[in-house]
């Protein structure tokens, strides 16, 4: 976005927009009435023969002031509290009124907002009067096709964009879906209205080159030899247990891509992430194989600790000395109960030990 110069500028105006009403009524009345004086002084004229002159000035006059009388009521404007009005006068840009007011500007000055018929998905600028039939989704964004543009007012408030889930493949090639609730609102908006050609669609095409950008840099799961932070080292960093790392990486980029566009990132979070599920069923025996390694190492780990202290306490108290071919049978069998999936069954020898 080289060469764009285009800064937010104050348009300056009183809010006078009561008393502009007001003078506007009541030249309109003046109108009237010297529509109806001029009307009766041509009629008594017609019917006198003189004094036809001032009711045709006066006629004339009104018709003229109710022509052209609408249009100082083009110049009012009622901003409510966070929002913003654009102007433009002519194609050239004038200035922006931000602060809540009934105000009067120049009649001819249009306001300007190319995204007013935008409407984001879960985002605050959702009107509930629009159908759900005369609405295209493309995303996160819908388009509205069937209702009317409710205005050209700019919203300043704090958004949600929720851009829908996507799949895609993590560092290590496994396909994921995941989805992000990005909050954002805009700081500047001559950027966002003349540096960009819409700028909710622009928001929403760049979270989903900065959630891909940023997705394949991580894996799924805690993963060996993996460098997610870029120094050279493996680290764990990962989607599911980094979440809170994640989103604010995903922040930071979609912020450096709108930056221009007068947008403010305020955060990002991730709302669904899962495996896609052509791998899912696959990964789930993956992690539960994992976790039946853990425990039989957790369990054998504990069986061998307990045999060196039953080895240890029998030849301490000296109650039976043991050869190594009994040690060796004596070790096998207490392996065998203490690692054992079910209940041992014991078997008792009443012969001799040897």
């Amino acid at each position: 976005m080289e060469g764009v110069t285009m800064t937010e500028k104050i348009y300056v105006t009183k809010k006078n927009g009561m008393r502009a009403l007001v003078l506007n009524l009541l030249f309109l009345a003046a109108a009237i009435a010297c529509i109806v004086f001029g009307a009766n002084g041509l009629s008594e004229a017609d019917r006198s023969g003189e004094g036809g002159i001032l009711g045709a000035v006066l006629l004339v006059a009104g018709l003229a002031g109710t022509l052209f009388g609408w249009i100082p009521l083009c110049g009012l404007k009622v901003l409510k509290p966070q929002e913003a009005l654009v102007l433009t006068l002519f194609g050239e840009y004038k200035g922006t009124i931000r602060e809540p007011g009934f105000y009067f500007v120049n009649p001819f000055c249009s306001a300007v907002n190319p995204a007013a018929a935008t409407k984001l998905a879960q985002s605050g600028d959702i009107q509930g009067n629009v159908s759900q039939a005369a609405m295209t989704a493309l995303n996160g964004i819908n388009i509205s096709t069937g209702a009317a543009e409710t205005g050209k007012k700019i919203s300043l408030k704090a958004m949600t964009l929720n851009n829908g889930k996507q799949k895609i493949n993590d560092c290590l090639g496994n396909p994921v879906e995941i989805g992000i609730a990005v909050i954002w609102r805009v700081t500047d908006t001559a950027k966002a209205v003349f540096n960009v050609d819409n700028y909710k669609e622009y928001l929403s095409l760049q979270c989903d080159s900065a959630l891909r950008n940023i997705v394949r840099i991580y894996p799924y799961d805690v993963a060996a030899n993996v460098d997610t932070t870029g120094d050279g080292q493996a680290d764990e960093g990962s989607l599911r247990g980094s979440a809170e790392v994640v989103a604010e990486r995903i922040r930071q980029e979609i912020q450096g891509k709108v930056r221009d566009a007068g947008l403010e990132i305020i955060d990002a979070r991730i709302t669904y992430l899962a495996y896609a599920p052509e791998i899912a069923s696959v990964m789930l025996q993956r992690q539960q194989a994992s976790a039946i390694i853990d425990a039989r190492k957790m369990i054998v780990d504990g069986a061998v600790g307990m045999v060196e202290m039953a080895l240890e306490r029998l030849n301490e108290k000296q109650v039976v000395n043991l050869d190594e071919e009994r040690k060796a049978a004596m070790v096998s069998n207490l392996l065998v109960v203490l690692c054992g999936n079910r209940d041992a069954q014991p078997v008792v020898n009443s012969g001799s030990l040897y």
